[in-house]
């Protein structure tokens, strides 16, 4: 019976060696190579397996063959295999373009350059990609609408009869340029920056996973761009019973009312400006409870409001913060500017109580606005999903690194950003079916390298070694038939 072993050698290495028992003795050792590190060892072992079980060398002829074991090369193969098969079951090989596919599974792996995603695709295993090549299906990529067709695949991957709400948000990426032009503007920054920007609307499922993507001019009211976003996409995949979910941000009453008129419903934030009438009856009398609902209904729409302890506690620490902001300018502790609760008149400084009464009794209250006939609960826990499309803004600006540094042109940005869809698709859906962020799936996953290793001149392809952590999530993915016929 054959059987590989490990032996440690004088020098510190781990020899790799075939050997053969008859009757509880070895009888015969054929030595595969010596390893100096884990990569070496476990194309070895690999070796060792493929050589029992494919009977390759004859192991008991009457002569020991002398083995010249070299490895050629080695690549992240597990890893690229691994994301072109989700790319092709989200729906995104019907692009036809193998270089797309390339760049938009090389920022999963790697944000960086375009040019520098060669590094990055040779380190995986993929044949060299032509710089020329790269760029044209840039070029493709704005020309050929390939967006639209990325959204419709987002759309029928997560089914037509599942979508039954949408969520919508805004973010902006600003550019490290002095000058604006008619796309990148100065404008209201989510980064707190003075550089020109632009804002990118994301529509996605009540999962996170992205649906749709629309850039707008960097000074561009967000309230303007709910409507082109949301109207495309429900237009393009016919959809009419859709409940759309955004901030108090997104909607103004121009806006709900075409979405009203449309026949869509819709859940959104609630601007306080002041103490709603029954809210301040129940606080007047002392009675406003952890988690109270007060509903207000109006014609063909109601607003409710809810109260809740934790979030009342939360708001009144801020409001401590800013007063004490304001108190050290009032104090000439810290010089002039523009803070929350401090009113400047006549060039006396002076704190707004007027403003923080206000903000305090409107602490602990949250509004919600909806046509939608649910229960009021159901409504909030809705809202309160719209954390789905942070999270996926994060891992775009985060692990995809979606600010386009090296881009200038409007098309080759556009172009950029359908990159960073795929790869957030993609993302979100590994992330969704393994339960582990994008991120550790990918430190996981790139290491394990398989090689190309040469025996007598013979090439040879050694599969690596799976561990069991990786093995359980390929099974989440579907990937089982990874596994299959592979040593470990």
């Amino acid at each position: 019976m054959a059987f590989i072993r490990k032996v440690k050698t004088a020098s510190g290495a781990t020899a790799v060696q075939i050997a053969a028992k008859q009757k509880g003795r070895i009888v015969k050792i054929i030595h595969i190579g010596s390893a100096h590190t884990k990569e070496e060892l476990a194309i070895l072992l690999a070796l060792a397996n493929k050589q029992i079980q494919g009977d390759q060398l004859a192991l008991f002829s009457e002569t020991q063959p002398t083995l010249r074991v070299g490895l050629r090369k080695s690549f992240s193969g597990l890893l690229w295999n691994t994301l072109q098969e989700q790319y092709e079951k989200i729906g995104f090989n019907r692009l036809k373009d193998e270089s797309f596919k390339a760049l938009c599974l090389a920022r999963i792996v790697e944000p960086t350059s375009k040019i520098d995603s060669l590094r990055v695709l040779a380190d995986l295993g993929v044949e060299p990609i032509d710089q020329n090549k790269l760029y044209r299906s840039l070029t493709k990529a704005a020309t050929m609408d390939y967006r639209k067709a990325i959204s419709q695949a987002c759309f029928e991957h997560v089914g037509k009869g599942g979508l039954t709400l949408v969520l919508y948000d805004v973010t902006t990426l600003y550019f490290e340029v002095q000058e604006a032009d008619e796309y990148r503007k100065p404008g209201m920054s989510k980064e707190r920056r003075l550089e020109p920007q632009i804002i990118i609307g994301l529509l996605v499922d009540q999962n996170g996973f992205p649906l749709g993507l629309q850039s707008f001019e960097g000074n561009k009211a967000e309230t303007k761009t709910i409507l082109p976003v949301i109207q495309d996409f429900l237009t393009q995949n016919g959809l009419a019973k859709t409940t759309i979910v955004a901030d108090a941000a997104m909607m103004s009453a121009s806006n709900l009312a075409a979405l009203t008129e449309a026949g869509y419903t819709y859940i959104v934030g609630s601007r306080l400006h002041k103490v709603p009438y029954d809210i301040a009856e129940y606080q007047r009398a002392g009675e406003l409870s952890d988690q109270q609902i007060i509903v207000d209904k109006k014609d063909g729409y109601r607003v409710i409001y809810q109260y809740r302890a934790k979030r009342a506690a939360l708001d009144k620490r801020n409001i401590e913060k800013q007063v004490a902001k304001a108190m050290k300018v009032i104090n000439d502790q810290v010089p002039t500017t523009k803070t929350k609760f401090l009113s400047i008149a006549a060039k006396k400084k002076q704190l707004n109580q007027k403003l923080i009464d206000k903000a305090k009794a409107l602490a602990g209250i949250k509004g919600y606005v909806t046509n939608l006939d649910i229960p009021d609960e159901q409504v909030i826990a809705y809202y309160h999903q719209l954390f789905h499309v942070e999270a996926t803004f994060r891992m775009a600006k985060s692990d995809l690194r979606a600010r386009p540094i090296y881009h200038r042109k409007r098309d080759a940005i556009e172009a950029h950003l359908t990159i960073v869809l795929v790869a957030l698709a993609i993302s979100r859906n590994i992330e969704r079916q393994t339960g582990v962020s994008i991120k550790l799936f990918v430190k996981s996953l790139r290491p394990i390298r398989s090689g190309v290793v040469t025996i007598n001149e013979r090439e040879l392809l050694a599969e690596p070694e799976i561990p069991e952590r990786v093995k359980t999530m390929l099974i989440r993915l579907n990937s089982g038939h990874y596994l299959e016929n592979r040593p470990g």
